[in-house]
C-alpha cells in the first residue's frame, strides 16, 4: 500500500586412487582443468558426490538424473553404479561457485560448495518489498532501478535523520508499510509490518534493510524510536542485507517489536511516526 511521509528536520585432504596421481596443492589451472571433467552434460553444472555412472562411465549430476530415463551420452541405461575413483578426485578439485559469472572468484572443495553459494554475496538478489508477490531478480546494481520502475509508490526521504509516518495502522489483517531513505551515499528500506504472529495476537515489526551486500551493511546502525505522549520506545541494531531479507529477523523478534495496544499509545489518529536515525558505526 501507499505509504505518506514527512521530513523531521535537518582445503580437503589427499587420497590416493589406483592409477590416478595424488593431487596435492593443485595449481589452479590443473584444478579447472580438472574440474572441467565433473561438468553436466544436461545442465553442465558439476557432477559432485556420490558420483553415479552408467554402465559405459558417463556422469550426470544428481539434479538431472532423476529427470532422465536413459544416459544422455550414450543413451544407455543409467544403472545405479558409483565411481569411487571419481569421487576421490573430487575431494581435491578446488571447484568454482556457481556465481563465477557474476564475480564471485572464489574456488573451494566440493563439501563446501553449497554452503558458500547459499550466502555468497554475487547471487541474485530479489526484490526487497515485503511479501512474495513480487519474483524479480537480478545484480545489486539493478535493485534500485527495479523499485524505481515497478514500485513507484514507494517514496525516497533524503538525509540520515527522518519521520516514516505509517498511515491508517487499525486496517484489519496483514498489512505492511515500505519506505526508502537514503543518506551517506547508499540507500536503505524501512519496513513496518503487521502481522498475526500468534493465534488472535496481532504484532508490529519494523526493521531497516540496506540496498547493499552483508559486508557494507556492518558500517552503519540504525535507531528506530516512537515517541509521544511523556513515552518512548526504542531500538537500535545493524541494518540487515537485503540478501538476508526481513523474514527471518521478523520470526526471531530481532527488530522493533510492539503489539497493537502499544502502538495506540503512540499514534496519532490511526497513524504512526516512528523517527528513524541511520549512522555510520
Amino acid at each position: 500500500m501507499s505509504t505518506n511521509n514527512k521530513r523531521r528536520g535537518a582445503s580437503g585432504s589427499s587420497c590416493a586412487v589406483p592409477g590416478v596421481p595424488a593431487l596435492v596443492n593443485v595449481p589452479t589451472a590443473m584444478s579447472a582443468d580438472l574440474a572441467s571433467l565433473f561438468e553436466c552434460p544436461v545442465c553442465f553444472d558439476y557432477v559432485l558426490p556420490p558420483i553415479l555412472q552408467c554402465q559405459s562411465g558417463h556422469l550426470v549430476c544428481s539434479s538431472c538424473r532423476p529427470k532422465l530415463s536413459c544416459c544422455p551420452t550414450c543413451r544407455g541405461p543409467l544403472g545405479n553404479i558409483r565411481n569411487l575413483a571419481m569421487e576421490k578426485v573430487a575431494s581435491n578439485v578446488m571447484f568454482p561457485c556457481k556465481h563465477s559469472n557474476t564475480g564471485c572468484t572464489v574456488t573451494l572443495v566440493h563439501t563446501e560448495k553449497a554452503d558458500h553459494e547459499e550466502a555468497c554475496e554475487f547471487r541474485p538478489y530479489s526484490c526487497p518489498c515485503p511479501g512474495a508477490s513480487c519474483k524479480w531478480q537480478g545484480g545489486l546494481d539493478q535493485v534500485m532501478p527495479h523499485l524505481m520502475m515497478s514500485h513507484k509508490s514507494i517514496t525516497t526521504l533524503q538525509g540520515e535523520d527522518i519521520v516514516f509516518l505509517a498511515t491508517d495502522i487499525n486496517l484489519p489483517g496483514a498489512v505492511d508499510w515500505v519506505m526508502m531513505q537514503s543518506c551517506f551515499n547508499h540507500h536503505f528500506m524501512l519496513v513496518l509490518e503487521k502481522q498475526e504472529k500468534f493465534d488472535g495476537h496481532q504484532q508490529f515489526f519494523a526493521i531497516v534493510q540496506l540496498i547493499g551486500s552483508r559486508k557494507e551493511a556492518e558500517n552503519f546502525a540504525y535507531r528506530l524510536e516512537l515517541n509521544g505522549h511523556r513515552r518512548r520506545l526504542t531500538w537500535e541494531a545493524m541494518p540487515r542485507s537485503i540478501h538476508e531479507g526481513v523474514s527471518s529477523a521478523i520470526m526471531n523478534s530481532d527488530c522493533l517489536v510492539f503489539d497493537t495496544s502499544l502502538a495506540q499509545l503512540f499514534a496519532d489518529n490511526g497513524n504512526l511516526g516512528i523517527n528513524v536515525t541511520i549512522s555510520i558505526a
